[in-house]
């Protein structure tokens, strides 16, 4: 069987390092905010190129958390909207909604899979505070015409990088695009920690010491609650691990890319859309998304050649039973794409006997 992601040989590379790690953070009896946590936000803000990162325990909280810190600095007020993809995980659209505050969906370019940067400002209002691009499947947004637009407009841009790590938009990177930016470090992520994790990048000085007091329970300083916060903090396991990871995160991407490009150049078969890539090096290819109208019956093919795959995702937002407020909207281009995507399997430790494999399968499909 060639695995959609083998995560046990993913961390294998790097065992002894995270055992050795894991090993001091045990010994230290330091467990929560410490070293470590200090040492992977320095370091990760600095891959970014960004002045800070505030580590957090998920990327949904991290986006939570850039919102409600722009509520705290009066910004944002409830019942204001968010701009986001009509095609993205539920976890974008789940932090604008738990903020009380009002998701507006654009649908995304249908070569690309990112939100159409030119069918933003027709769902601009005067309750519109944010635009929260999500570089979804590793590839970064049309970053210059979303900030020109909000510029226009006088609107935040929050970067969902949860699937970007490294990611580049001309010269800068995934996290450093916006105002601020949310990531997830799941393990399956090209930068995963061995559990939960995430973090929020970002230059401005007074929003990042908000959001670090607000996953604080509300505090800076113990027993001292600025903020009706909540318990959203990176432990000093998860950090020690993300430390050790984040040295091999290039290398990771490389590798992503070499199969990503194996792939653009072997597979011919013209029932299958293979994804449009802007610049090969702007993609971190965390997913690797084919398209068919027989997506189904290619998958259970796959299957039958001992090849899994997973499907990113079978479900639009908006037909989803949690937002059933939206049960009779249309969005046709996201809607096309839910029913047709199939991610095929790409990671660091996949070899080019599974690569090959996998192409002449899928090339032999009918």
């Amino acid at each position: 069987m060639i695995p959609f992601l083998d995560l046990k040989s993913l961390n294998a590379q790097y065992r002894n390092e995270l055992i050795e790690a894991c090993t001091k953070v045990i010994d230290s009896g330091w467990y929560v905010q410490g070293n470590e946590c200090n040492e992977f936000e320095k370091e990760f803000a600095q891959y970014c190129g960004t002045k800070y990162a505030v580590g957090v325990a998920n990327g949904l909280d991290a986006l939570i958390l850039i919102l409600r810190a722009y509520k705290e600095l009066g910004f944002i007020n409830n019942g204001d909207e968010v701009i986001v993809p009509s095609n993205t995980y539920i976890a974008s659209i789940l932090a604008i909604s738990q903020n009380d505050l009002v998701p507006v969906l654009v649908e995304p370019d249908l070569n690309t899979y990112l939100i159409d940067s030119n069918k933003i400002e027709e769902k601009i209002t005067s309750k519109t505070k944010a635009i929260m691009p999500v570089h979804l499947y590793g590839q970064t947004c049309d970053m210059d015409k979303i900030n020109e637009i909000a510029k226009k407009y006088n609107l935040k841009v929050i970067e969902d990088s949860a699937q970007a790590h490294g990611a580049y938009y001309k010269d800068k990177r995934a996290g450093n695009l916006g105002d601020a930016s949310g990531f997830s470090f799941y393990p399956g992520k090209n930068l995963g920690a061995l559990g939960d994790g995430g973090a929020v990048t970002t230059n401005d000085e007074e929003l990042s010491d908000i959001i670090r007091a607000l996953g604080n329970y509300g505090s800076h300083k113990k027993y001292e609650n600025l903020y009706k916060g909540v318990n959203s903090r990176l432990d000093e396991i998860q950090s020690a691990m993300l430390n050790v990871k984040l040295r091999y995160l290039d290398n990771e991407i490389e590798k992503r890319r070499e199969i990503a490009n194996y792939y653009l150049n072997n597979i011919k078969n013209d029932k299958l859309i293979l994804p449009n890539v802007r610049k090969d090096d702007n993609h971190v290819w965390h997913l690797f998304v084919i398209r068919t109208d027989k997506r189904d019956e290619l998958q259970k093919y796959l299957l039958d050649n001992n090849i899994q795959t997973l499907i990113h995702y079978p479900i639009a937002p908006h037909k989803q039973d949690a937002y059933k407020e939206w049960c009779n909207d249309k969005y046709l281009v996201s809607e096309q794409i839910h029913k047709e995507v199939l991610s095929l399997p790409i990671s660091g430790v996949q070899n080019l006997e599974q690569t090959e494999k996998l192409v002449e399968v899928i090339n032999n499909y009918e």
